[in-house]
């Protein structure tokens, strides 16, 4: 028996399961809150008489933290491939907390000028530098350490996981918007999430030392610089493949995302429902992403990567439309959860379909480099193309069109993917050969 196949058969599994999705959801929790808060950010470190320019800036910068990600996702994928899934697990956690505390410590542009701008993007680019590099081994982990009959839903918390950090930050903001007046969240309150933000370090790396590794050692490569030569050299069309399949998932994912400044901005809603609103959405993210887990053992991942993403194309526009005639927030939080259910459920199954593809030696690097190159060109954008759509427009439901054109596009490259029946659950399959081991 092989080391890996003994970490998977250990009864302790499932603790270091927990270990890995709580980390990668304090790290997602940092990345997301500064969505959650842009408006806040904005008249912090953009100050201009056109509001919609101070937001538009603001989402830019949150757009520079997906400059660093392809980076982070090529050297922490290509370390973690080298060296092993747990040690570049505990390296993104120190970055992570690092650029967190660094927005929550700055001075504002009224402190001391540009030079405050200049500083948030800096923070921006080591966050999306961890993150970037996060991603990879956290799902890698996820899925080397799962039975076989139960690998999609081991690897559905990779997505359950990001959502719980909107949920902490959606509470977060909750608590805000409910013990501190929008004053004080206009001075000071801003900074809290942030600064919570920090405790990622401790925490994260005290729950991630102690992981088993579930690298293979023979089948590592001698050094990083030949991780990399294989995954681009021999890979790179299944990389491009994958990358369009990450485009229409990312773009929608970070249309809930955008939820809060469009509630705010755009649909003048209170802070206390555009957190609702934020709020539902994670937590609807978190349960319907492990239904597609179980789905996807149960009925095939392909099937259910498919299905529920052709349905949220048919449906976002005029789902969209009720809210914005309604004028109604109560209507915003249950439409919005509605939708991130059916989203999650092909999301999480998306996510774990991409790793079948590359083989063990380079499997980190593969997904780590398609999801972080894919989520920087579309994801990166969406807020400033979701804004500047709308702005140029005056079109309240103008920007949705986006959306849809590119969750045809993920379709569409799902679809184009081929991996062996013995990799895809079956309905009635009673055995499997190892899914994740090399072609």
């Amino acid at each position: 028996m092989s080391q890996t196949e003994d970490v998977r058969r250990t009864p302790s599994s499932h603790i270091r399961v927990t270990a890995a999705i709580l980390g990668n959801a304090l790290e997602f929790y940092d990345f997301t809150v500064y969505a959650a808060f842009a408006v806040w950010l904005a008249k912090a470190f953009f100050p201009t008489d056109n509001p919609s320019v101070s937001l538009l800036l603001t989402v830019a910068t949150f757009g520079v933290g997906f400059v660093a990600r392809p980076l982070g996702g090529i050297l922490i994928g290509a370390y973690a491939d080298r060296f092993g899934r747990r040690p570049a697990m505990t390296l993104t956690i120190w970055l992570m907390a690092v650029g967190s505390g660094m927005i929550g410590l700055l001075p504002t542009y009224a402190d001391i000028g540009v030079l405050a701008p200049v500083l948030l993007v800096f923070a921006r680019l080591l966050q999306g530098f961890s993150t970037g590099g996060e991603m990879g081994p956290a799902t890698t982990y996820l899925l080397e350490s799962a039975p076989a009959h139960r690998r999609f839903f081991f690897g559905s918390w990779q997505l359950a996981s990001q959502n719980i950090g909107s949920v902490i930050s959606g509470l977060v903001g909750l608590l805000l918007a409910a013990l501190i007046t929008p004053g004080a969240t206009d001075s000071w309150g801003w900074r809290v999430p942030f600064l919570l933000g920090i405790l990622i370090a401790p925490i994260g790396y005290y729950i991630r030392r102690n992981l088993d590794e579930t690298m293979d050692a023979e089948q590592a490569h001698g050094n990083i610089g030949k991780v990399l030569s294989e995954v681009l050299i021999g890979h790179w069309q299944k990389i491009l493949l994958c990358i369009l399949v990450v485009s229409g998932a990312t773009i929608t994912q970070y249309f809930f995302i955008y939820t809060t400044t469009y509630a705010i901005n755009t649909l003048h809603y209170s802070q206390g429902w555009s957190m609702a609103a934020n709020l539902a959405t994670g937590v609807s993210g978190v349960v319907f992403s492990l239904v597609g887990g179980v789905l996807a053992d149960r009925f095939g991942v392909k099937r259910i990567a498919l299905v529920p993403r052709l349905i949220v194309a048919l449906l976002l526009y005029p789902v969209l439309q009720v809210v914005v005639t309604s004028g109604s927030p109560p209507v915003l939080v249950i439409a919005m959860a509605a939708l991130m259910a059916i989203h999650a459920v092909c999301s999480s199954a998306s996510i774990s379909l991409i790793p079948l593809i590359f083989p063990a030696a380079v499997r980190t690097s593969g997904l780590s480099i398609a999801y972080a190159l894919g989520v920087t060109i579309f994801g990166g954008t969406a807020q400033i193309v979701f804004t500047w759509i709308i702005t140029a427009t005056g079109d309240k439901l103008s920007w949705i069109w986006y959306i849809v054109a590119m969750s045809v596009v993920n379709f569409l490259a799902t679809a184009a993917i081929r991996i062996p029946d013995t990799q895809d659950h079956k309905p009635g399959t009673t055995t499997q050969t190892a899914i994740l081991a090399d072609a």
